[in-house]
């Protein structure tokens, strides 16, 4: 392994962010609680991380703290990931976890930073940061009071029910910094979401997360995505699983068709071979050579499908596709601090609470991160587009 295989002192380049230096290994550990997978632990040099301006997420800034995930979901997109610590992106990435175990601690030192201007930070873009692994090490307490003391927004997309753990520090935080939440669902059937997302808690346990979170306050988005051709696409299933995301008090939806990046697609094609061999002739089809997308003819199918459905159900909604190129960066670090806009045409109406607030946006100027509108008692922020599927 090439984290592993490092001189003591030498730097490499390519490494992922905290693990640049074997001396920042610490131990590798096995559990009889953990069957089956290897902690491997380090000290972080860097905690928060600048998303590539080529990207097309609409933010700058993630803090991941586990590189690798036990919930095994067969089209993950950052398996590919684990191959530049020379793990490969199957199993390994499954089962040999990467454990950032100090970084609460070098997160609080860099937004304590004078120059740090408290762009809204997104936490589950990569890996879940409430995998199994962090009920464990509990890293999500520090992360959490790290950035709201520091008066830096935060954003969490997660499919952990470990989440609830949290929930009264979150509602803290919230008085004092925008928090946002949201909750990653892709497969309602239990027993294809037992073979696809091995780890994953089931779908049930995700939407009573939901509605403890909106129990208790917050306005939860769930993550409908990826949705897979042949799998979940149907009417009756797309149908099922947005009636149960109304039900858990969802506020609204994003949803998207499977991408097979590199590094993942080899991976679920095994899957689909060893499970559904009937449908490998389709996928190579929809997914020929090298294209990690679905073809737009059938992402506009889809989405003739699924938008009668979403306003049937009353929930607003956010399409993958709706991103295109990110904006530059310039000027984005302050108006990220803290920007709350109506929901861009999806119908969840204006979100501005105070009168200063408003008053802000007339005149042009940028709210401060730490004057934040309220709603229910609870911070409302912009509304999340969908991060990087799991």
């Amino acid at each position: 392994m090439r984290w592993n295989g490092q001189q003591l002192g030498t730097v490499d380049d390519n490494a992922l962010p905290g693990m640049e230096q074997l001396s920042g290994f610490v131990r590798s550990v096995t559990t009889p609680d953990f069957a089956g997978i290897t902690f491997h632990e380090v000290l972080a040099r860097s905690a928060l991380n600048r998303v590539p301006s080529s990207s097309r997420m609409m933010f700058d800034w993630t803090v991941n703290p586990y590189r690798g995930c036990a919930h095994g979901c067969v089209y993950c997109f950052a398996r590919g990931t684990h191959e530049y610590l020379e793990l490969d992106a199957g199993s390994d990435f499954d089962n040999q976890v990467v454990v950032k175990v100090n970084i609460a601690e070098v997160l609080r030192r860099e937004v304590s930073h004078a120059k740090w201007q408290r762009a809204r930070v997104h936490l589950g873009t990569n890996t879940d940061p409430y995998q199994r692994a962090e009920g464990r090490y509990a890293l999500m307490p520090g992360i959490i009071d790290a950035l709201a003391a520091s008066g830096t927004p935060l954003a969490i997309l997660t499919k952990g029910t470990l989440l609830r753990r949290d929930l009264p520090l979150l509602a803290d935080a919230s008085t004092e910094v925008p928090v946002s939440i949201a909750m990653s669902i892709a497969v309602f059937d239990d027993a294809l979401q037992h073979s696809i997302e091995p780890g994953t808690p089931t779908a049930a346990a995700r939407l009573a997360t939901v509605r403890a979170a909106v129990d208790a306050g917050f306005r939860v988005r769930v993550f409908l995505m990826p949705i897979m051709p042949h799998l979940t696409d149907s009417l009756e299933s797309l149908d099922a699983a947005l009636a149960q995301i109304r039900d858990a008090g969802a506020s609204g939806v994003t949803w998207g068709a499977l991408h097979l990046r590199p590094g993942v697609k080899p991976w679920f094609m095994q899957w689909v071979a060893r499970e559904r061999p009937e449908l490998v002739s389709s996928y190579l089809g929809l997914y020929p050579g090298t294209s990690a997308a679905a073809p737009k003819a059938y992402r506009q199918w889809l989405g003739r499908r699924i938008r009668p459905l979403l306003r049937a159900h009353g929930l607003s909604a956010f399409e993958d596709d709706d991103y295109g190129v990110r904006p530059g960066r310039a000027g984005r670090a302050s108006e990220d601090a803290g920007r709350f806009v109506a929901t861009q045409g999806q119908g969840q109406g204006d979100v501005w609470g105070s009168r200063s607030s408003r008053a802000a946006a007339s005149s042009g100027a940028t709210p401060s991160g730490l004057s934040a509108v309220r709603q229910a008692g609870r911070l409302v922020p912009k509304p999340e587009g969908p991060a990087m599927l799991f």
